[in-house]
């Protein structure tokens, strides 16, 4: 007798990731400059073992920013494999605006973080890889739209 389980495929076991799209009264995005990168990226990073993508920000964004701030709505959810690092979902929450006195206490307390900046969309082809950028597009036009929306590499999915 076969067992249904040796017939099975295997199953996905993606890494997941989760970061906070923070804006300015202008509505530009903080991007931070990862000092392990070539690229800019939000504040955010992987989730542990036993830890929420909710929890997992919170926590990097104090380790990378010093910040201790209310997370808000789910924005995107992108399941985005990478051939050279697997599967990967990666979960970007609404930061909010941050105001002047919390900018004021950013501190790159690991040491991951060289420098933040407020960008503009426009800037983002520059300064960050394509897949990131999309993400970012879509994160912010959730946002705008009050929704939550699924990606695949950052585009929202064509289905029949």
């Amino acid at each position: 007798m076969t067992s249904q389980a040796s017939n099975a495929r295997p199953q996905a076991t993606p890494k997941v990731a989760a970061g906070a799209l923070f804006v300015d009264e202008q509505e530009r995005m903080m991007l931070v400059r990862p000092t392990y990168k070539s690229h800019w990226d939000i504040p955010g990073g992987y989730v542990e073992e036993g830890e929420s993508p909710l929890s997992a920000c919170g926590r990097e964004i104090y380790e990378e920013l010093g910040l201790r701030v209310a997370i808000g709505a789910l924005l995107t959810v992108d399941w985005a494999p990478r051939p050279d690092e697997g599967d990967k979902m990666l979960f970007v929450f609404d930061g909010g605006t941050l105001t002047d006195d919390q900018l004021a206490a950013v501190a790159f307390r690991d040491g991951e973080i060289a420098e933040w900046s407020f960008v503009e969309d426009h800037q983002l082809d520059d300064l960050t890889i394509p897949r990131l950028a999309r993400r970012l597009r879509a994160s912010m036009q959730a946002r705008k739209q009050a929704r939550t929306a699924y990606l695949e590499e950052g585009v929202l999915p064509v289905t029949d």
